[in-house]
């Protein structure tokens, strides 16, 4: 049977009201009393009931996190730097994997509102007027991470990617190249996607090298995608000198394809990636990348969260990160 309140006020010798005193870290209890509660829920095997505290506070101290994939080290390093603050504010989280897929987000936003979190970190893809109308619905805080509005109407944490773009394709263009390809993200995506696409775009305008369609594939963020493309870019009898893509796992493809090929990296082609994945320095040759500080834009995002969670006085809702550049060895200066 299951150990209540009541079995254990009974064994330990005191009301129920200490006992919820102890339970609740009040600290409006003698040592003495405190120590004998603690030995009758050991004995006993007591395990506070957390709906009945969340209905009785209206708080369940849970936060709900909806991820995009949880298969991918980049969020699950940004998993780290949230479950790192919400461990330190005593809160605990629901990790919900959306695929990326608006019906699924969606539904998940919806779940994780039901089960009464004091607040809610969203990470996908497009933010779109569905999950808007989800946001302004809920009665708890949302803040997005790593991803943001149309509007920039929601609280948020994220990287500047477009400028994190125009930097990576900078560098292969003070490297000498010319020619460079691009594997994007689906230019739905207003982050990872088109705000990409623009960067790389507009570092090209800025140097005087005209914008070419041929010398853009879009893929899913995935290895296979940079493979294919690569693949595409290796078939063009005007092909590329360089390639930028729009994540480290699609760049890390396209390397392979590459050397698939009796290609060299980068004698005969220059790779630049971003994120700054753990995959980047394990590839040969290293992935020079614009990195993302991952782990940050969680923590940030979930201190952000307490504070609004907590009615604190919240001076920013917006926060865009710091990326950097860092150089390896999959770039070449073009002859």
């Amino acid at each position: 049977m299951t150990v209540t309140i009541y079995d254990v006020a009974r064994e330990a010798g005191v009301s129920m009201a200490t006992v919820s005193r102890v339970v609740n870290n009040n600290p409006n209890v003698k040592p003495q009393t405190r120590k004998k509660v603690f030995e009758a829920i050991e004995r006993l095997g007591y395990r506070p009931n957390a709906v009945a505290r969340g209905l009785a506070s209206k708080k369940t101290t849970t936060v709900g996190v909806v991820i995009p994939d949880i298969s991918n080290n980049n969020y699950a390093e940004v998993a780290r730097g949230i479950e790192d603050i919400a461990t330190m504010y005593h809160y605990n989280i629901i990790l919900c994997n959306a695929d990326k897929k608006k019906e699924k987000e969606i539904r998940v936003i919806n779940t994780l509102l039901e089960k009464q979190v004091d607040g809610l970190l969203f990470m996908g893809g497009t933010v779109t007027e569905e999950h808007m109308e989800a946001f302004r619905t809920s009665s708890v805080p949302v803040v997005l991470c790593a991803t943001s509005d149309e509007n920039n109407a929601m609280p948020g944490v994220d990287i500047d990617h477009e400028k994190a773009a125009f930097d990576a394709v900078s560098v292969l263009i003070a490297n000498g190249h010319q020619k460079i390809g691009m594997i994007s993200g689906t230019l739905e995506d207003p982050a990872n996607g088109f705000a990409r696409y623009n960067g790389y775009k507009k570092a090209l305008e800025k140097a005087g090298i005209p914008f070419r369609e041929d010398y853009v594939r879009v893929g899913n963020y995935r290895y296979e995608s940079g493979m294919e493309a690569m693949n595409y870019f290796l078939s063009l009898e005007d092909r590329p000198t360089a390639i930028f893509a729009a994540t480290d796992e699609m760049a890390i493809g396209a390397i392979h394809k590459i050397q698939d090929q009796g290609l060299r990296v980068p004698e005969d082609i220059s790779v630049m990636g971003v994120d700054n994945s753990r995959m980047a320095s394990m590839v040969r040759p290293k992935l020079s990348t614009a990195a993302q500080p991952m782990y940050d834009i969680g923590a940030v995002s979930m201190r952000l969260l307490t504070k609004l969670m907590n009615k604190e006085n919240v001076e920013q809702v917006k926060y865009v990160l710091s990326h950097e550049i860092i150089n390896r060895q999959s770039v070449a200066h073009q002859a």
